[in-house]
């Protein structure tokens, strides 16, 4: 009897796991609406599977064929959940070709069977993790904070350092700022703001943690980029203020009342600076894959009234329009050369912000807005790419939406571009990838890919300033804490 219902539990197991296709359905001579939105994407031969749900259904099921093999796939509901073994192995049948997708759905017990679709396979990979800075919905507050890495061939997720840790009621500590040299781990940073404050820098493995801010320096140093093979970062220094519309649908608006370039040399703990100019304002650094140049974005701006009147800056603030210049940079004698301006977005009205430079160094990725830095609260803010040898803008339409994009970056192969978007609900962050292929053309971008696909719209929190890796964080959030309640390390000039 034992054997009877042992053997009656696997070929439940097996039917939930791969269920029958309906033989008695309504043809839908359309492709189904499903969340995240799968349909018809490119995506990597290393991606964690696609998981989704089809809305107000009581049933899904789909089918999944490669041109060797044909897999139904099941879930709980409204949800289709892909065993992660079984889709890989559709992903390396189907690299450099296409999947085909057929959706089945039931409600109020008729089945519809949904237009084909297809998931293209690229060839290249993306890199394997992901981090990123969990944030609640809130303006002014940073008790609960996290950086957080993401396993993207899986969904493992597990917490490089939680201010919790530290945050004691009204005394929280903010964390922002993570960063990495190359895509690697063994050198990396992060800094840590009110409680305990400080740059905790990660140097060949070695826990640093300095305070960077000297005497002439505007504020401690904030926006970086590590040299892609020297001990060196570049940080712009600011000083950021918010202030709130009333009637505006763009919430808030983060302006920059100054702001500086320096570098500061890990070895030497030494910060030498780069531009100053108080008419100038320098933010978002961003050093070439060659190391040649460090690329920023700038805005002009001179007071009237008085230096860092906020008044005065608060009634002109739609002023504040950013240009992407570069800075040619010899490595042997450390010095840099004149500003270069790249691309002139105040003479189109807007303002550009955030550069990357592909790896190859033809294209510089990055954000635009209306005006001022902080485009994720910009409804009209979008991803733009600059061909450097022609001077002009790709086509950037199948990438974005009706609402924000923020923070982009390259894939260390050039193929990939992540991003973070506004376009799902208007009001959190998600994180998305688009394929970049080698003629310049971006595809339809997707979500990351959740075990649960309901999971995004659960969340109410924003996944925040996506940064790809090529390894894990290896040291643990305990070493991170015990480090970071030492005193700071001084830097000097």
């Amino acid at each position: 009897m034992k054997y009877r219902i042992l053997l009656l539990l696997l070929l439940v197991t097996s039917c939930s796991k791969h269920p029958s296709l309906p033989t008695s359905f309504t043809e839908v001579n359309e492709t189904p609406h499903i969340f995240p939105d799968y349909v018809d994407v490119m995506v990597p031969p290393n991606i964690a599977p696609l998981n989704f749900l089809v809305d107000d259904v009581e049933d899904v099921v789909a089918e999944i064929k490669s041109q060797a093999s044909r897999v139904t796939f099941g879930g709980k509901k409204n949800k289709m959940q892909i065993d992660e073994k079984e889709w890989h192995e559709l992903l390396a049948e189907a690299k450099g070709k296409s999947l085909s997708v057929r959706v089945y759905t039931k409600k109020d017990g008729k089945w519809l069977a949904y237009k084909p679709f297809s998931i293209d396979v690229a060839e290249e990979d993306i890199d394997p993790y992901v981090s990123f800075r969990v944030l609640p919905p809130t303006f002014v507050g940073y008790d609960e904070l996290s950086i957080r890495q993401r396993n993207l061939t899986s969904f493992e997720e597990t917490t490089i350092y939680n201010n919790r840790q530290i945050s004691h009621g009204l005394e929280g500590q903010c964390i922002n700022c993570h960063s990495y040299q190359n895509y690697g781990t063994s050198n990396m940073m992060f800094h840590t703001r009110m409680q305990n404050p400080g740059t905790m820098i990660v140097s060949d493995g070695e826990l640093i943690f300095v305070n960077l801010k000297t005497d002439g320096m505007i504020s401690a140093a904030a926006y970086n980029s590590w040299h892609p093979h020297l001990p060196i970062i570049a940080f712009s220094t600011d000083h950021t203020m918010q202030s709130f519309h009333t009637r505006d649908i763009t919430k808030v608006e983060v302006m920059e009342s100054a702001s500086d370039l320096v570098i500061y040399d890990v070895k030497k703990n030494r910060v030498q600076v780069v531009l100053n100019d108080s008419t100038e304002w320098e933010l978002f650094p961003s050093w070439s894959p060659d190391g040649k140049y460090l690329y920023y974005c700038s805005a002009h701006y001179e007071y009237h009234q008085g230096y860092e009147d906020t008044d005065e800056l608060l009634k002109n603030y739609k002023q504040l329009q950013y240009n992407l210049y570069r800075l040619s940079f010899d490595a042997d004698s450390m010095a840099f050369g004149e500003p270069e301006l790249i691309y002139d977005a105040r003479s189109k009205n807007r303002s550009a912000v955030q550069p990357r430079v592909s790896q190859d160094g033809r294209y510089v990725l990055f954000a635009e807005g209306p005006n001022g830095l902080f485009h994720i609260w910009h409804t009209s803010a979008e991803i733009e790419i600059l061909d450097l040898q022609t001077g002009e803008l790709l086509d950037t339409k199948a990438m974005n939406s009706s609402l924000p994009e923020s923070y982009p970056s390259f894939s260390s192969n050039d193929r990939w571009i992540m991003f973070e978007s506004r376009r799902d609900d208007g009001n959190y962050t998600r994180t998305y990838f688009a394929y970049f292929d080698k003629q310049g053309k971006v595809h339809k971008p997707f979500m990351m890919p959740a075990e649960d696909p309901e999971y995004f719209r659960l969340l109410l929190r924003s996944w925040s300033r996506p940064e790809l890796m090529k390894e894990p964080v290896r040291i643990t959030p305990r070493q991170f804490y015990e480090k970071i309640l030492t005193e700071p390390l001084k830097v000097s000039n």
